[in-house]
């Protein structure tokens, strides 16, 4: 059996959850430690009990509150070297376990695959989480729909999707040119509308729970992202992950699946072009 949350998605800040027996990791502390200590408390997850932290990038919504946390508990953070040179993080260096951006990190129970993927970082990954049976992918923060992310759509069981704005809103809103052209040209997020449509493509009939996350809270709304995304969801369990709360602590058991390899993930060398 494993256990999965949001514990914080957006972009004001991001934090997932994934365990299974004793093994729990986190993927991102991007919200204060107060908060973060509150959400797992609801949850009744003990802070003490994660294994280890991976981070995707390093964007002040994933990193925030980092530091504070691992020294805190003393848990080792895997990140790529890019990112950590971006992020300005301090960290002792006994924490700090450098990864490439596909890279398979096995922590206890559970295998962690890095996922290369389109965003405008120095060096980010979206990861799948698996403990050789069910496979648990975050894909948020995504550019842009490319093979990785098809790919680890299709192979998910439980799959925490951005659907980051509407276009209609961003197109209409209050946001300057070189912002709504950062989100949505390319290297930033994903629409309701390209995420709605990557899940049509690629998911298969081992799909069960997709949540929807990382929403804008300037440029979507829970209600919108319910309506573009319930008629495709008809025959799996989809959940809406919100600002300002976590979700459920959900379970998920299954029939023995293949095991997932590495090679499924291809790095692609990506140019960061630098945005304002």
């Amino acid at each position: 059996m494993v256990r999965y949350a949001a514990l914080a998605s957006g972009s004001n800040g991001n934090s997932y959850f994934v365990a299974k027996d004793d093994t729990a990791i986190l993927v991102d502390v991007g919200i204060n430690n107060k908060h973060l200590h509150l959400r797992m408390a609801s949850l009744q997850i003990n802070p003490a009990s994660i294994s280890a932290i991976f981070i995707t990038h390093e964007h002040t919504d994933h990193i925030c509150g980092l530091s504070v946390f691992a020294k805190r508990y003393q848990i080792p953070v895997y990140i790529t070297r890019g990112t950590y040179e971006s992020s300005r993080l301090q960290l002792p260096d006994y924490l700090v376990n450098f990864i490439s951006p596909n890279a398979a990190v096995t922590v206890g129970s559970l295998t962690v695959y890095g996922i290369p993927k389109y965003h405008d970082a120095k060096e980010p990954c979206s990861f799948l989480v698996s403990d050789g049976q069910i496979n648990v992918a975050v894909m948020t923060d995504l550019g842009r729909v490319c093979d990785n992310v098809k790919k680890a759509i299709r192979i998910a069981d439980v799959l925490f999707l951005e659907a980051n704005y509407d276009e209609d809103m961003l197109r209409n809103g209050r946001y300057p040119y070189y912002l709504k052209n950062r989100i949505s040209g390319g290297w930033g997020h994903i629409s309701n509308a390209a995420s709605v449509a990557a899940l049509i493509e690629s998911k298969s009939n081992r799909l069960k729970h997709v949540i929807l996350g990382h929403l804008s809270g300037e440029n979507n709304t829970v209600g919108l992202v319910e309506e573009v995304f319930a008629p495709h969801c008809t025959d799996i369990k989809m959940s809406v992950a919100k600002r300002t709360e976590p979700t459920s602590l959900f379970e998920i058991s299954l029939m023995p699946m293949p095991e997932l390899h590495v090679e499924t993930f291809h790095y692609q060398s990506i140019e960061i072009v630098s945005v304002g």
